[in-house]
């Protein structure tokens, strides 16, 4: 009998016998909505599907309101990568390159390379930003050292993604999580390591997520939450882009109105959405913004 593989969702799970708890994400078609946005290089597909897997995992136990995004920024030619889940489940992403992208892709060898972790709801001004030390080759690891850091708790991160699939899976140790036994047992932590590290990213793309833990983690008393399902979305709007063009100012926004024939579209590069202003409603958006502006000031 086949199997069938369930997509875009997210488990949280507690390894009770060994006091940790984890988060395992499988994505397929919002990952493939994202991947067909552009016709990646091979090796930055793979680090995009990587990324957008992560920024799902991440959300898995902290309480989020708004969304949580990994961007990283590079003068290489990966120039910019960026991954967001909402709090509803909603994943959307996109990579920008310029020339050849070297093949093995090495995180710490991109250079001036910046990566950021950015929590929060972006149009209430309320934002959490963490860096991410790029001194690992992979993503995984640059994660792994990034809650040793900020949250002084060992964490194991593994992923993989391919052209179809995005798998991620994140486990922590936390002091009196899981079962009366955890604290007793010394070589509970470095057991589940193990244990995670047999696992090969072809065996992650191509396993359902409730066998992958009971086979790796059967003698651990697995027990798991009810799953969140995820999907392509994306958080663009006309209220947004309408907000771009005021902070344009008149002598921008004519000047656009002029050099596209007196019409400005704006395409929006996660979904391809395409919003159009004429003449008539760019100059309601700049009166409606000189009239609302003594208000805003009070």
């Amino acid at each position: 009998m086949e199997t069938v593989l369930v997509e875009d969702v997210l488990h949280r799970f507690l390894l009770e016998r060994a006091g940790v708890r984890g988060v395992l994400v499988r994505l397929g078609a919002a990952w493939r909505e994202v991947a067909g946005r552009a016709d990646y290089p091979p090796v930055l597909r793979s680090l995009l599907g990587e990324s957008l897997a992560a920024s799902a995992l991440l959300t898995g136990n902290i309480k989020l309101e708004g969304s949580l995004s990994i961007e990283l920024k590079s003068q290489g030619p990966l120039r910019l990568l960026f991954a967001e889940c909402s709090d509803q489940g909603k994943l959307r992403g996109l990579a920008r390159w310029d020339g050849e992208v070297p093949a093995p892709l090495s995180l710490a060898d991109l250079p001036d390379a910046i990566m950021a972790i950015t929590i929060g709801h972006a149009d209430r001004g309320q934002r959490y930003q963490g860096l991410v030390d790029l001194q690992h080759a992979e993503l995984g690891q640059a994660l792994e050292n990034y809650f040793s850091q900020s949250e002084q708790l060992p964490a194991k991160v593994l992923l993989a993604a391919d052209g179809e699939h995005a798998v991620g899976l994140m486990l922590q140790r936390l002091p009196g999580e899981g079962g009366h036994d955890a604290a007793h047992d010394a070589d509970a932590w470095p057991r589940v390591v193990h244990l995670a590290e047999t696992l090969g990213g072809a065996e992650m793309l191509a396993t359902a997520p409730e066998e992958l833990l009971y086979r790796l983690f059967h003698e651990e008393s697995v027990r798991l939450f009810a799953p969140r399902p995820l999907a392509f979305g994306c958080s663009c709007s006309r209220e947004r882009v309408e907000s771009m063009l005021r902070s344009l100012g008149r002598e921008e926004a004519e000047a656009a109105l002029e050099a596209r024939e007196g019409e400005i579209e704006v395409t929006c590069e996660f979904c391809a959405r395409r919003y159009t202003f004429d003449r008539i409603d760019v100059e309601h958006l700049l009166n409606h913004a000189s009239v609302s502006a003594p208000d805003t000031a009070q």
